[in-house]
């Protein structure tokens, strides 16, 4: 069983979150690519970055997104678990699911190229480099991305070019511009039926 873990925010789940998690699914022959929602994204809510979607709304969109491509499946791995997200206990739980008779899973862990360089950062380091390959995703036309610390192995996946974030997502939702074709139809009703991303009430 070959498995990657594809986590992420997901705040909104859009088409490069998508297209990244297929792309990595062709290129490296997986089984199952996990799409793995945080619970509480300690790098991106701790300091008062910013304030994140309650997990249950960002993990109701991703299963909208997925719904009708099975390669990608939605987990709620660490929401189940609660408190802060980190990589190491998802990748415990991961192996502890798929390990079976015939021997332990093969896991991926996937990363953007912006965090790949931070990766010394992460908790239980040990526990990452021992339960998976790294796989190092990079878009085009930014230049060479970053890459994990010295002697840490991994594997590269350069994807096509596609200009979309959900920092993008988010301005223009906040701004009354339309988002059509950015993500999936279902997850632009999910954020105006709960009037996601404005900054003031209905």
């Amino acid at each position: 069983m070959r498995v990657a873990v594809f986590g992420g925010t997901f705040d909104p789940p859009h088409i490069g979150h998508l297209f990244g998690a297929l792309c990595v699914g062709h290129e490296l022959r997986l089984d199952r690519v996990l799409m793995v929602v945080a619970n509480d994204p300690w790098q991106k809510s701790g300091g008062g970055q910013r304030e994140v979607t309650p997990a249950s709304q960002r993990l109701a969109m991703l299963q909208l997104a997925v719904a009708e491509v099975p390669a990608l499946e939605p987990s709620s791995i660490e929401l189940d678990r609660g408190g802060a997200s980190y990589s190491a206990d998802t990748l415990e739980t991961v192996h502890d699911t798929y390990t079976t008779p015939a021997g332990p899973p093969e896991i991926f862990l996937v990363v953007g190229s912006d965090a790949a360089a931070g990766l010394g950062t992460w908790k239980r380091t040990e526990v990452l480099r021992k339960l998976a390959t790294t796989v190092v995703l990079e878009r085009p036309g930014k230049g060479a991305g970053g890459r994990p610390p010295s002697g840490w192995e991994y594997e590269l996946v350069v994807l096509p070019e596609l200009e979309v974030s959900g920092t993008r997502i988010r301005e223009r939702v906040a701004a009354g511009k339309p988002i059509d074709f950015l993500t999936e139809r279902p997850v632009i009703t999910y954020i105006n039926n709960n009037y996601l991303y404005r900054t003031k009430s209905p």
